[in-house]
């Protein structure tokens, strides 16, 4: 618990003892004479200097961070997709209807696939309640996982 200490902090320890060591040292060699007409000078002198040598050593500490790298791993499949026609040809989905069906499976919200596409939010609203019925599901993320499933997308 001691050494805990001393290792947190080293550097401010450091910085003590040397000083106390500067201010014995000045009195070992016996400057009294500079020490007595120059006493307020060395003293702010000191302050200012332990000071500067604080600032700078916070700034560091403060300006440089440690960063926490995150490692994210993917599964990349080797495999060629190839898209299921015959369950598109079953449940009898329109080329447009598997685009908004791709661009949902890429997070986009639905005006955001009526501007890429160039058509109004009421008739991607349309394909997508459509999606959901030829698919027999409710919701987007439902309908997503289902294509995917029956290698509709990819």
């Amino acid at each position: 618990m001691f050494l805990e200490k001393i290792r947190k902090y080293r550097e401010v320890i450091l910085y003590g003892i040397s000083l106390a060591l500067l201010l014995l040292l000045l009195r070992f060699l016996q400057f009294r004479f500079l020490i007595v007409s120059h006493q307020l000078e060395l003293y702010v002198g000191c302050i200012a200097l332990f000071f500067t040598v604080m600032g700078i050593w916070l700034a560091q500490k403060l300006s440089h961070p440690k960063i926490e790298k995150v490692v994210v791993e993917r599964y990349v499949s080797t495999s060629v997709f190839i898209v299921n026609e015959v369950e598109i040809t079953e449940r009898k989905i329109s080329k447009r209807e598997l685009e908004v069906l791709q661009l949902m499976a890429e997070g986009m919200s639905n005006k955001e696939i009526a501007d890429r596409l160039f058509l109004s939010l009421h008739t991607i609203k349309s394909h997508t309640s459509s999606l959901f019925e030829k698919l027999e599901v409710k919701r987007r993320t439902q309908a997503v996982e289902t294509a995917k499933k029956l290698r509709i997308i990819h």
